[in-house]
């Protein structure tokens, strides 16, 4: 038996509804995507993170934050636009890519990645800073730079606080992950690893996935790809512990346990309306699923990944619209120094399991 066919007056207004949202966001919308292709036009002619310079970019325009007419389009970017960007993630990740370096290197990603979340919070504890920052920071730098930390951001409660902190760590972690993609390689051959470890290390230290590739090619001579070629394995390993980090951190928020932030925001959304398994999480894991099987191509396996960058740039773009420079200078040093800290320590421990031979 049929279900009974709605109202012509109920879907009017359900029409009516949809294209006044679609009106009030297309303004802020086109905002945040004319700054982000700037500032992927930039990277890709002159060099560079195209997420830094979305970042500084979108400050330059937070005079258009307080415009109600751009506001929710702002706002749709930096939190709808960045989950989808998240959800893309998970084309470029395959469990065959894991099996490929053994468990040994498994246990060695893994425990870096929990470590490093760890020494997150005891590091924020110890300089005065909100739980949160040290979760943020630790899952950015312990598993995949600024894809993390907006990811984790994304299922905290949507505070001032936070997207402040949230725009910091993006910039910290890029500039961190910049410098080990020049420092990283200069450390490993003087402590004399083998092309396979050196990878090893860069994929398990190095924050961005696009400075883990280069600092694997800078070790590349002669054909022999194996510092490259590792260093991008292991990086995905930790890419794909994203899925069950965000998932924890989002079960923690609906239980009402999330870390102590206060909501600044007319439109924050309340701890109990969190849903158990974010939709963006469920689309991160079938992507992963179908690369797994081998049912997406190399062509839909790029231009995902593609998407994927365009979009958390265009999410990062939109987020350092809705922040000022006063607002970061407020943070003070202390978030630095948690950044500092948790990438020294994650480049410690790395290289003792390495040097020892926990991972080969």
């Amino acid at each position: 038996m049929s279900a009974p066919a709605e109202p012509a007056s109920d879907v009017r207004q359900r029409l009516a509804s949809a294209w006044r949202t679609v009106r009030q966001r297309v303004g802020g919308s086109l905002l945040c995507a004319v700054v982000g292709l700037s500032a992927l036009f930039i990277s890709e002619h002159h060099g560079g993170p195209a997420l830094l310079y979305a970042l500084l970019l979108g400050l330059s325009f937070h005079f258009l934050s307080q415009d109600a007419r751009l506001r929710p389009g702002i706002d749709f970017c930096s939190r709808s636009v960045l989950r989808v960007g998240v959800a893309l993630l998970g084309a470029r990740i395959g469990f065959a890519q894991v099996q490929a370096l053994g468990w040994h290197t498994a246990l060695l990603v893994v425990a870096g990645v929990v470590l490093t979340i760890a020494a997150g919070l005891l590091l924020a504890r110890g300089l005065s800073c909100r739980r949160d920052e040290g979760l943020v920071s630790g899952c950015a730098v312990g598993i995949c730079g600024a894809s993390a930390a907006l990811a984790v951001a994304s299922v905290l409660p949507p505070t001032r606080e936070n997207e402040r902190f949230t725009l910091l760590t993006v910039v910290g972690v890029t500039v961190l992950s910049t410098l080990a993609m020049l420092l990283y390689p200069l450390l490993v051959q003087a402590a004399g690893f083998s092309p396979q470890q050196a990878g090893v290390f860069f994929g398990a230290t190095i924050h961005d996935v696009a400075q883990v590739v280069a600092a694997g090619m800078l070790l590349t001579q002669a054909g022999d790809t194996a510092a490259a070629d590792s260093a991008t394995i292991v990086k995905l390993m930790r890419v794909m512990l994203l899925l069950p980090v965000v998932l924890v951190v989002a079960t923690w928020v609906r239980h009402g346990e999330a870390p102590d932030a206060i909501a600044l925001d007319d439109d924050a959304t309340p701890r109990a309306d969190v849903p158990l398994v974010p939709t963006f999480l469920l689309g991160f894991v079938v992507l992963m699923l179908l690369n797994t099987a081998g049912l997406l191509k190399p062509p839909v396996v790029d231009a995902a990944s593609t998407l994927s960058r365009a979009l958390l740039v265009v999410a990062i773009a939109a987020a350092a619209v809705k922040t000022s420079l006063e607002d970061l200078r407020e943070l003070g040093w202390r978030p630095v120094a948690l950044l500092l800290g948790e990438t020294v320590g994650l480049a410690v421990f790395a290289g003792l399991a390495i040097g020892i031979g926990i991972a080969r």
